[in-house]
């Protein structure tokens, strides 16, 4: 229901309807080209291991992210994703996670001022 504008000035619903419409056509590319891919069983498994703790970890990231907040958050993951799963050594893990959250923070938070979700201890 939202405007959707003209080319010279687009109204809101221009954005979501040409997404729509991007994720339609590359939707049918894969579609249309997926005889083309080798069989599921032909696929080399052996990266399983790490793969695994990094969709796990980024699943539960997304259902603690609103909960716990971007501050909180982010720079957990990032230290799990470096120190644990990556095997870097602590200090470096550690200043690299606030250092790469505190950037973003900056960016987005303040710079954009994107709302960033706070998390119930309020940052």
């Amino acid at each position: 229901d939202l405007p959707f504008g003209t080319l010279a000035s687009p109204g809101a619903g221009m954005l979501p309807i040409l997404l729509i419409g991007f994720l339609t056509a590359f939707g049918l590319v894969l579609f249309v080209r997926a005889g083309e891919s080798p069989p599921l069983a032909s696929i080399d498994w052996s990266d399983f291991r790490h793969a695994l703790p990094v969709v796990a970890l980024a699943a539960l990231a997304v259902a603690a992210y609103t909960r716990l907040g971007f501050l909180i958050t982010i720079p957990l993951m990032l230290f799990f994703l470096t120190f644990v799963v990556e095997r870097r050594p602590l200090l470096p893990a550690a200043a690299f996670s606030i250092g790469v959250s505190a950037i973003a923070y900056t960016l987005f938070g303040l710079l954009l001022k994107t709302p960033l979700p706070r998390g119930f201890m309020g940052f």
